[in-house]
């Protein structure tokens, strides 16, 4: 091979790789051929390349496949790239071709596709009494935030917040994306900062198309392919974009250098998961790559554990996976405490009844305080803040807790607590928060020994204040912080298990490292305004004692509002839902793209039996396994269970009052402590609804749920 051969660079865009994903497994095989003999040697003297001599962009040529497909590419005029674009019908791939524009913006110095056809469309300037929604922002100005200059008739006839949505279909990705924040009150350099990718514009060249492939704003959209395994894998699974391409913010996070822990935020379809595998990978292969490095990702749920675990095998080479430990973070606790001998077994709900029943029968009546409130004070107050004695109870703070408790009679409920302990030593149980820090007194009196070097934590909201102390004590630090060593992601309104926590207070100070992910890659503008109604009112925190808002948070995708049915009967419901998952069968979607999520396991179960009976195949997502994405059949799952997926149709179903919320879910003693557990069974319709790409049915009988918005 030529040294003019090894400079080659060949690159797939994901619109090529949904393309190819749209053709007959029958006839990929022969697409695939052909990319693969492309890859290496796209100068290859049998390729026919073909000019589109009606085409906007005169770098675009076809390639022909077969007789029937054929594929676009761009070759520069200038250096050794080639960009596979699209596959397509001989004509629906020219048509394809005809109208688009691909050129290096001279600013952000990233590759931007512009729909011409689309373009000219738009041109009427606003009249002159017609104000455009960008008057006050200069020509320049808009084109440094990655507007193309070509465009700039375009954008100034937008009038409206319709006219911007509506111009998602023909703007540059991160034009549009740099409009928006501008209209959702950012400033310009907070939008510069934000989406803009390269700060170095006198450096560009823009007919330098090799260097443009670099940038993280032509990441989100190209990749550049190395090897024939990274081919195959690619070509394996077309649609799963996560694995290859990645939003510039998102990069950002992922291959930050930082000096300290990193907290990141961002609502539902942000892609934060995403972004914590790939920080995790990215760390193994390229911070921390001494063979002995180890590196643990955890979460809250057994489940949610599993599912990034095989992900990240998908990710990651055999080598870089040996290093990185996948664990639920109530696994870990066990598995460490056992290694080291401990003499407790960890005790739940179920075990733990008898003892409270117990304990609460030496409360003294005259202080006339409900049951539940023992066990609210015990978690609340004691729990998380780590209080082990009669005198650190009486100064403890208890701000928020709805119930009044002057400082005299605090002993008096202390004495309940001790007996509870009483109780919990005599079967030799622990609470899982007792159990967590023991976990971290080991590590402590271990000293300096442990073998991670970083830590990356997915859905943080549910981690008790107890979880982020343990962590911190992981990598244990002078002055509380180390180089890449905590990576935490989560997110307030999805608060499903957890209570409110203050990183700052566990010993982990992510001062100037807060970061958050504003855009939605998964569910649409339309389901996602509609979820948020679910929230309205309440109040969401950052994990560090401040507050989050939306501000700037949208998706980019539209589709159909979602839907709310109510029926008389449950047997009208089942009626319902089978001719919409019908619909969708004719309509080609397949059996597992369409997810039914109800609020407990009895009514999963209720409705996996009503749609086996209609002669539907279904497929239950258990808690203790990952889901099967190779199996057919309807998926069916629990509220909680189904936190972490996705799906392209999802059925919520049994929104009924007494229902959503579960009553003895938010039952309380007082009226803070209700509305916080009334807040979490909103924050899991929120997450329910939100599983969805495409769109959403919500189904229920008798008297609907007070939390749907339509009712």
């Amino acid at each position: 091979m030529s040294q003019a051969e090894k400079s080659i660079k060949v690159a797939i865009s994901a619109e090529f790789l949904e393309a190819y994903s749209r053709i007959s497994k029958s006839k990929q095989a022969r697409v695939r051929s052909f990319i693969e003999k492309f890859k290496k040697h796209p100068t290859a003297p049998g390729l026919n390349y073909e000019k589109i001599s009606d085409a906007q962009d005169q770098n675009l040529r076809s390639l022909r496949i077969d007789q029937q497909y054929r594929a676009i590419v761009l070759r520069p005029e200038n250096g050794n790239v080639f960009m596979l674009l699209w596959v397509d019908n001989h004509d629906d791939a020219y048509d394809w071709a005809r109208n688009r524009q691909f050129q290096v913006h001279p600013d952000t110095g990233a590759i931007q596709v512009v729909d011409v056809a689309e373009r000219e469309t738009q041109r009427e300037e606003p009249e002159r009494e017609q104000v455009g929604l960008f008057d006050e922002y200069r020509d320049r100005e808009l084109v440094r935030l990655g507007v193309p200059e070509g465009i700039l008739p375009a954008v100034r006839a937008i009038r409206s917040q319709q006219d911007l949505d509506e111009s998602s279909s023909w703007l540059p990705e991160e034009a549009f994306e740099a409009l928006f924040m501008l209209t959702a009150g950012f400033t310009k350099e907070e939008v510069f900062a934000e989406v803009v990718a390269s700060e170095d514009s006198e450096s560009i060249d823009t007919t330098d198309f090799a260097a443009a492939l670099e940038r993280a704003d032509s990441l989100r959209r190209f990749t550049v392919v190395e090897d024939d395994l990274e081919l195959q894998q690619i070509l394996a699974a077309p649609l799963e974009r996560w694995r290859i391409f990645l939003h510039p913010s998102q990069r950002k996070l992922v291959q930050m250098h930082a000096n300290g822990p990193v907290r990141v935020l961002g609502g539902a379809g942000t892609g934060k998961t995403v972004v914590a595998m790939h920080r995790a990978k990215w760390l193994a292969e390229f911070v921390f790559t001494d063979p002995r490095d180890r590196i643990l990702v955890t979460t809250f749920t057994k489940n949610l554990a599993i599912d990034i675990r095989e992900n990240l095998q998908k990710l990651c080479a055999a080598n870089t996976m040996r290093r990185i430990e996948v664990i639920n973070i109530d696994a870990w606790v066990a598995q460490f405490l056992r290694q080291n001998g401990y003499d407790f077994q960890i005790a739940f709900e179920d075990r733990l009844r008898l003892l409270w029943e117990n304990a609460i029968n030496i409360a003294d009546q005259a202080l006339e305080l409900p049951d539940e409130f023992y066990k609210d004070e015990w978690q609340q107050v004691i729990q998380q803040q780590g209080i082990d004695s009669m005198d650190a109870y009486i100064r403890a703070d208890r701000t928020g807790r709805g119930q009044r408790l002057p400082r005299s009679s605090r002993p008096k409920v202390w004495a309940v607590f001790e007996e509870y302990r009483t109780q919990l030593n005599r079967h030799r149980f622990k609470e899982l928060t007792d159990a967590t820090r023991d976990a971290r007194h080991l590590l402590e009196q271990q000293g300096d020994v442990f073998p991670y070097c970083a830590v990356v934590i997915d859905e943080a909201q549910d981690m008790s204040a107890e979880v982020f102390r343990l962590v911190r004590q992981m990598i244990p630090t002078e002055d509380g912080s180390a180089p890449n060593d905590i990576f935490i992601v989560g997110d307030a309104h999805q608060r499903i298990y957890g209570s409110r926590v203050v990183l700052g207070h566990c010993g982990i100070d992510i001062r100037g490292r807060g970061r958050k992910l504003r855009v939605n890659y998964r569910t649409t503008e339309e389901t996602r305004q509609w979820a948020m109604t679910i929230l309205r009112g309440r109040s969401f925190d950052d994990l560090d004692g401040g507050q989050d808002d939306q501000r700037g948070y949208r998706s980019l995708l539209h589709g159909a509002d979602p839907e709310v049915q109510r029926h008389d009967s449950f047997s009208d419901e089942i009626e319902a839902i089978t001719d919409y998952v019908a619909t969708l069968q004719n309509q080609g979607v397949l059996a597992k793209d369409v997810c039914l999520i109800a609020r407990t396991n009895d009514l999963v179960n209720q409705y996996d039996g009503a749609l086996r009976s209609g002669g539907h195949e279904t497929y239950l997502i258990r808690r203790s396994s990952a889901e099967d994405r190779r199996t057919d059949g309807i998926r069916l799952a629990t509220m909680h269970r189904v936190k972490g997926l996705e799906f392209d149709y999802v059925i919520v179903a049994g929104v009924n009052e007494g229902i959503v919320p579960l009553p003895q879910a938010i039952r309380a003693e007082g009226a803070y402590e209700k509305e916080v557990n009334e807040t979490r069974e909103r924050s899991l319709l929120y997450v329910a609804v939100t599983r969805a790409r495409q769109s959403v049915l919500i189904t229920c009988t008798g008297k609907p749920s007070p939390f749907l918005p339509e009712c």
